[in-house]
């Protein structure tokens, strides 16, 4: 099997350093190179996928610099609205050969919860979701939280739910981010790496369904099966239950 050259935005990031790592314990994958901010993105021409764990403010020009030149991107970073996504898009439309895999979280145990918790959606009146992470985290709520919510919202919608009980009138903030109807309160604390809690209530009883990744290498095994992917699958893949087979 010919190996796929591989190269890494946000390389000198702990994300970066650690994809860095993985690359070149891959017996089918080789690191090519790692750029940083001030880099010159040339040094990562030659390769068939760039993996970006860069910031929102810089990734869709990476996008746009890679598709253009037929590279293909595996990207974990953050801040993909409907019009960024929409746009990748068009991107990949115009750049036929090239694919994109976009996710919040490269964890199978965090695609694994945030299934179970979309199942699970349609059986609980009242869901809230903390998350919790390391106190150098730029976003909050994460995106892995929000887009939780988003599928835990869709559920509710589609089983006709209703919107969550609650009685509070004066919070001062205290009820956390509210997406697609879902409260979600957000922890940084050095220590942590990646939590994530969804809590579930019905009369009676409550459901608690936790994933935590205390190490980086957690979100190894699904960003190396996204690599092998987007060379094989032209245009935008969200997510990786596709790649997981969920």
């Amino acid at each position: 099997m010919n190996e796929i050259l591989v190269g890494v935005f946000g390389a000198d990031g702990k994300m970066g350093a650690e994809v860095e790592r993985a690359l070149r314990a891959s017996e089918d994958l080789r690191f090519l190179a790692g750029v940083d901010m001030g880099d010159d993105r040339e040094d990562v021409a030659e390769a068939a996928v760039v993996v970006d764990f860069t910031s929102p403010d810089a990734v869709m020009d990476n996008v746009e610099w890679c598709l253009s030149r037929g590279i293909s991107m595996v990207i974990g970073t953050t801040g993909f609205t409907a019009e960024r996504l929409e746009t990748v898009r068009t991107l990949c439309d115009d750049n036929p050969g090239a694919g994109v895999l976009i996710a919040s979280n490269f964890s199978i145990g965090a695609v694994l919860m945030m299934s179970f918790a979309e199942q699970a959606a349609r059986f609980y009146p009242s869901i809230e979701i903390v998350e919790m992470h390391h106190p150098n985290k730029v976003d909050a709520p994460s995106g892995t939280a929000v887009t939780t919510a988003q599928r835990i919202g869709a559920a509710r919608v589609e089983a006709e739910m209703g919107e969550v009980p609650d009685a509070t009138v004066h919070d001062d903030g205290a009820r956390g981010a509210v997406v697609e109807g879902i409260h979600i309160h957000g922890v940084r604390l050095q220590g942590l790496v990646a939590h994530q809690e969804v809590l579930m209530g019905a009369t009676g009883e409550t459901l608690t369904i936790r994933h935590d990744s205390y190490e980086r290498t957690s979100f190894m095994p699904g960003v190396l099966a996204s690599v092998h992917h987007v060379v094989k699958n032209p245009g935008l893949t969200e997510g990786i239950e596709s790649v997981i087979g969920l």
